[in-house]
């Protein structure tokens, strides 16, 4: 079994498993312990826990001791060793012209490294810069580039809130934050106030994300025209923490409703409104109402205007006389159709070709 340890470096930096050996720790001691780079001073976060050496893939480095009284004088020499080489290199870098910004300088507790930190948009031709530090200090140089975000980690600060910055307390890893996270929590997409000390977008805006998508899934888009059993209209506003929308109607009023309240799409429509009735005095109804309730409904209008027309019925034509018929009974049926032809202004007879002579009576 090994007693491992998780220890940190900077205040809500990175945690590393360390072999705690035998020393007794608890959170909040300052060990020094061995690390790649050299002897460090690092931070317990947790009690040790006894792990089985078979889940251990990696070798872990030991745990050297505690941090006594005696190493009060160290870390005092090495704090004023960092404010000179920042000062000095802070001039250098005004001298030599380069596009840098240094952030902060730390020696490893040994004195056997100094490393610089320092953020650039760009790659940097620092060598004879190196120089310069190494000739003036004596000892091994490292620089290092880090971002906007890494930054603000360092130097700490106030958020918006408030608050001392989240990066710089307890955030331990960056987590990608886009603007879309800003849309689904109905935030104002101004820059200034989405954005935090280091120029991006705020790191709490990832908090609460997922619970927003989550309750958002209950509610319609907006535009999408809702109903309830009182009433309808388009979603015009959402607000998820409280449950309620705001309904815009056909006239443009505004109402709230719970969406709770919303019926379904397959659900019946609404029952008909009962007409109102005659008062119960028997009175006269006024002229314009009763002409308005004799006036067809556009829907009924526009029904009789669809309705199919009766097709008139074909003419027939009169029956032909047959040949067989009685002298008598033609000439008086000949008669008759003269007598009808004056009377309609036509004096000719139907009967007659136009090339024959007109007839004798």
């Amino acid at each position: 079994m090994i007693r491992v340890v998780a220890i940190q470096f900077t205040p809500a930096g990175k945690l590393y498993d360390f072999n705690a050996g035998t020393l007794e720790l608890k959170p909040g001691d300052r060990v020094v312990v061995e690390t790649e780079r050299g002897s460090g001073l690092g931070t317990v976060v947790t009690t040790p826990k006894e792990v089985p050496e078979e889940q251990v893939t990696t070798p872990l480095a030991q745990v050297r001791r505690l941090l006594g009284p005696e190493d009060d004088r160290t870390l005092q020499h090495h704090a004023r060793r960092e404010k000179e080489a920042r000062d000095f290199c802070i001039r250098r870098i005004k001298e030599r012209g380069l596009d840098m910004k240094l952030v902060r300088v730390e020696y490893l507790f040994d004195g056997s490294k100094a490393i610089f930190y320092f953020t650039a948009d760009g790659r940097i031709d620092f060598r004879e810069l190196v120089k310069d530090l190494a000739h003036t200090f004596h000892t091994r140089i490292e620089m290092r580039q880090i971002g906007v975000r890494d930054e603000a980690k360092m130097v700490g600060g106030l958020g918006v809130c408030g608050r001392e910055l989240c990066c710089a307390s307890f955030l331990r890893d960056f987590q990608p934050v886009s603007v879309k996270m800003a849309k689904e929590q109905n935030l104002a997409l101004n820059p200034n106030k989405i954005s935090g000390q280091c120029g991006r977008l705020l790191c709490c805006l990832d908090y609460e994300y997922e619970t927003y998508c989550s309750l958002r899934k209950n509610f319609p888009k907006c535009g999408k025209h809702v109903r309830t059993a009182q009433t309808g209209g388009t979603v015009e506003k959402l607000n998820l923490l409280t449950g309620e929308l705001i309904l815009r109607q056909g006239d443009g009023k505004q109402v709230a409703v719970r969406v709770t309240e919303l019926l379904d799409e397959n659900s019946p429509l609404l029952p008909p409104q009962p007409e109102p009735t005659a008062p119960a005095g028997g009175g006269a109804q006024h002229p314009r109402r009763e002409q308005q309730q004799k006036r067809p409904r556009p829907q009924q209008a526009l029904a009789q205007q669809q309705a199919p027309r009766p097709e008139p019925a074909p003419a027939t034509a009169p029956p032909a006389p047959e040949a067989n018929a009685d002298p008598a009974a033609k000439g008086e049926e000949k008669a008759k159709r003269r007598k009808r032809n004056r009377r309609h202004g036509n004096r000719k007879n139907r009967d007659q070709k136009p090339d024959a002579p007109p007839s004798q009576e």
